[in-house]
């Protein structure tokens, strides 16, 4: 999509459009004029044969280049998408006893992990990348860094836990942003979080805080709601139900201004990841492509040019 980056020149049209009316105007005067003549034979004999409408082309292709000329003072740019020098990916996977539950073939922690490791294996090598799990606590598995087997050598021992402490895991994925080299740069990396959990928080720190916490710092934390409302697990020798608590994820992501998804299938899950990947990590750039315009002007200016020379043997 064309845009301009000083979109007020886009006043210089305005004279190209005066003159294009001038032109107008005086054509439909030249016809007034040659009205009065009776004579039709001294007419047919005062006026050259053979340009009839033709006469306009160059006419048109001039004030062509002209109005594309004007635009071109605009600066217009297309969007391009660039990756994001030190960008930082942190994920954060849910590890609660919950995850065992089987209402995602085979286990939700098993297609999880299988689903994780596709999306670490598609970010771009460019990219920092980290690893945090949480359950009644958040660890730091892996801090960012580009090489990816020792994220996918954590994925496959996942093991685990009680209870399900989201905030203090974005609250951790925050802290190993931070640490993160600097490269000399006064602030910290180009970073998001991506958050899988299928369960309601049940200890540390709230889910608000966190996302406070995460919105001062500019990191967007997009979340992943995982599972369905039917999952069960046995805990205890006794069966619980382990609903997803949607609202809160979702929540989490609108207030950090990251994305929220829902997966309730492993594929669903697979396609979520991808989704992510095609997004994470870049920032939306302005290319000038006024030598586009000043291109198609000169066409255009050529253009009447040669319709001149053609058909009045006149450069102008």
């Amino acid at each position: 999509m064309i845009r301009f980056l000083e979109p007020w020149w886009l006043l210089a049209i305005v004279p190209v459009l005066l003159i294009a009316g001038a032109y107008v105007w005086r054509q439909l005067h030249k016809r007034q004029y040659a009205m009065k003549f009776t004579n039709v034979e001294l007419l047919r004999h005062l006026v050259p044969r053979g340009l009839g409408a033709k006469r306009h082309f160059a006419a048109g292709a001039f004030l062509a280049s002209l109005a594309v000329l004007a635009m071109g003072m605009a600066r217009p740019s297309v969007d391009t998408k660039e990756p994001l020098e030190r960008a930082t990916v942190m994920l954060a996977i849910d590890v609660s006893l919950s995850m065992q539950a089987a209402d995602v073939a085979p286990t939700r922690i098993d297609a999880a992990k299988q689903a994780a490791k596709d999306f670490v294996r598609q970010l771009p090598e460019g990219y920092n990348l980290g690893l945090v799990t949480f359950a009644k606590a958040a660890n730091v598995k892996v801090s960012p860094m580009k090489d990816r087997a020792p994220v996918i050598a954590e994925i496959d021992a996942l093991q685990l836990a009680e209870a399900t402490a989201t905030g203090e895991a974005v609250y951790a994925c925050l802290d190993a942003i931070r640490g993160v080299p600097t490269d000399g740069a006064n602030e910290l990396p180009p970073a998001r979080i991506v958050l899988l959990s299928d369960g309601y928080r049940t200890y540390g720190r709230s889910i608000e805080e966190a996302a406070a916490s995460a919105s001062a710092a500019n990191i967007p934390v997009s979340t992943i709601a995982f599972g369905t409302d039917e999952g069960v697990v046995r805990i205890n020798n006794q069966t619980q139900r382990v609903p997803v608590d949607r609202q809160s994820l979702q929540r989490l992501a609108e207030s950090t201004k990251g994305l929220f998804y829902e997966a309730a299938t492993a594929e669903e899950l697979k396609q979520v990841y991808k989704d992510m990947g095609s997004s994470i990590g870049y920032r939306t750039k302005p290319r000038e492509v006024t030598q586009w315009y000043v291109g198609t002007a000169l066409l255009f200016a050529l253009a009447a040019a040669g319709l001149s020379l053609l058909w009045t043997s006149r450069l102008v």
